[in-house]
């Protein structure tokens, strides 16, 4: 099984992008809402029975210097969940840069006529591929 999923978890939607370990590349899956804490767990449940991931990556959001900051634990309660919920373990990737990343993929992606501005409630997903790829890059 190669297929993993990419997470970069936010307080108000969770961007999640599937990869593949052969290939080493990603795309961006979904935005799943968040409501009072708590992504879209039936969402989530869906794509997991679609997509089989035999791994899940979750951002880690570290400060300019490399350290941990609110949303870093916000993050890591994602992943203790995921694994509760699924037995999977969950690895972390540094998602520095990754917003700006994918803004500036969806950007280009606008600039070419394949996105519409209506798409830009993707761009979470998107970054969750970035973040998904930086770690097969560096597996």
């Amino acid at each position: 099984m190669s297929c993993l999923f990419g997470f970069d978890v936010g307080t108000k939607v969770v961007g999640v992008a599937v990869g593949n370990r052969l290939t080493g590349t990603a795309r961006a899956l979904a935005a799943l809402p968040v409501r009072d804490g708590q992504p879209d767990w039936q969402a989530l449940d869906h794509l997991r029975r679609e997509w089989l991931p035999a791994e899940l990556v979750v951002g880690l959001p570290l400060d300019n210097e490399g350290k941990e900051q609110p949303m870093t634990r916000t993050a890591r309660r994602f992943a203790e969940k995921l694994t509760e919920r699924y037995g999977i373990a969950v690895a972390f990737a540094d998602e520095r840069m990754s917003s700006q990343e994918a803004a500036r993929r969806f950007a280009a992606a606008r600039a070419a006529g394949t996105r519409k501005r209506s798409d830009a409630r993707s761009i979470d997903a998107e970054a969750a591929a970035v973040i998904l790829e930086s770690y097969l890059l560096q597996a």
